[in-house]
């Protein structure tokens, strides 16, 4: 009879915690504001270069060089980068820079930067037979023994300066065009300044174009992998500064 009232009493009290009203959980998640995932990408396909994830909202392939790789969606999410350039009180910047064409313009410049490092790097190094050094005693092989230790001792030479103000002029330039990029009043393509000197693209057909431009594209992303591995290497050790780099 004891455990008899001791059950009921331990049922009495657990009822004493528990509501009657009705359970709302199915109102509540129909409630829910749209998820950004929703918008960030397509799901209705695959990533080419990543099948087993929906394919990116903004990579539809139309772009030089577009196979859908992009693992963290960061071409999706939704940001004015013009801000970066020029604070936004100073004037409207009009309808800005979306986050597709920044990424854009940022992979082409460190990829043609990387393509001119890799190179200057073997260069310097004489990994081609010559070794190629600007003319003087300070830039010298007796002076700069390899390329790996070039930029510690043309810091301590002053020579680096010269070449901060040449990257800030450069830089100012093409921050100046991005603003008229973000204000509408150019249609550039990211990444285009209109530099062709050999004329590579003069008669060209649109598909070649495209061609040309996805050569630069791989070439550049290559040598991206290619800079960061050499320096990488050459790091390791005292024995790994100089070409071949082991």
């Amino acid at each position: 009879m004891k455990s008899i009232i001791a059950t009921s009493i331990l049922v009495g009290s657990a009822t004493a915690f528990t509501t009657n009203a009705p359970s709302n959980n199915g109102a509540a998640l129909k409630a829910m504001p749209d998820r950004m995932w929703d918008t960030m990408v397509d799901k209705t396909e695959r990533s080419a270069a990543l099948p087993f994830l929906p394919r990116p909202a903004n990579l539809d392939g139309t772009m030089a060089g577009d196979v859908g790789f992009d693992p963290f969606y960061l071409s999706s999410i939704p940001k004015n980068f013009s801000g970066f350039i020029q604070p936004p009180q100073w004037e409207d910047v009009g309808g800005g820079i979306p986050t597709l064409y920044w990424m854009r313009e940022a992979e082409l410049k460190h990829s043609r930067v990387a393509m001119l490092a890799w190179f200057g790097w073997l260069a310097t190094d004489g990994a081609f037979g010559v070794t190629l050094r600007f003319p003087g005693d300070m830039y010298s092989v007796g002076s700069i023994p390899n390329a790996y230790e070039a930029h510690n001792q043309l810091v301590d030479q002053g020579s680096m300066g010269f070449l901060l103000l040449a990257v800030g002029f450069v830089e100012f330039c093409a921050s100046a065009v991005l603003v008229e990029v973000s204000k509408g009043e150019s249609d550039r393509e990211a990444g285009d300044y209109t530099l062709d000197p050999l004329s590579f693209l003069k008669g060209k057909s649109d598909e070649d174009v495209k061609k040309m431009k996805t050569r630069e594209l791989l070439n550049g992303r290559l040598a991206m992998l290619a800079f960061g591995g050499i320096a990488t290497q050459s790091a390791l050790g005292d024995a790994t500064h100089a070409f071949p780099y082991f």
